[in-house]
C-alpha cells in the first residue's frame, strides 16, 4: 500500500473503532431509558393513568429537535426516532395494563 492508502485505512478503522463505542453507549442507554419508561409504565397501571400522554410527547418532541438542530442532526430524523420509541413505550404502557 502506498503511504497515502495505508493513513486512510487507519483513519477508516479509528472512524470505526469511534462508530462501534458509540453503538454500544447507545444500546446502553436506550437499555437505562427503557428501565425507566418500564417503571413509569408499572405506576401508571397501578393508578390507573393513560398509556400515553399527547401533551408531554409533543414537548419531547419539540425539545428534541431543538437538540438536534444544535447538534447539528437532521430535526426530522430525531423526530422519527422519538416517535419511534414513543411507540414502543406506549405499547410496553398498554401490556401493563391490560
Amino acid at each position: 500500500m502506498t503511504d497515502a492508502a495505508t493513513r486512510a485505512a487507519e483513519v477508516l478503522r479509528e472512524h470505526r473503532e469511534s462508530i462501534d463505542r458509540l453503538d454500544a453507549i447507545l444500546v446502553y442507554t436506550l437499555g437505562e431509558r427503557f428501565k425507566h419508561t418500564q417503571a413509569v409504565g408499572k405506576l401508571k397501571a397501578e393508578h390507573d393513568l393513560p398509556p400515553s400522554d399527547p401533551a408531554r410527547e409533543a414537548q419531547q418532541i419539540a425539545r428534541l429537535e431543538d437538540l438536534a438542530q444544535r447538534a447539528d442532526l437532521d430535526p426530522e430524523f430525531a423526530k422519527k426516532f422519538l416517535n419511534f420509541i414513543i411507540a414502543e413505550v406506549i405499547q410496553h404502557h398498554e401490556k401493563q395494563q391490560g
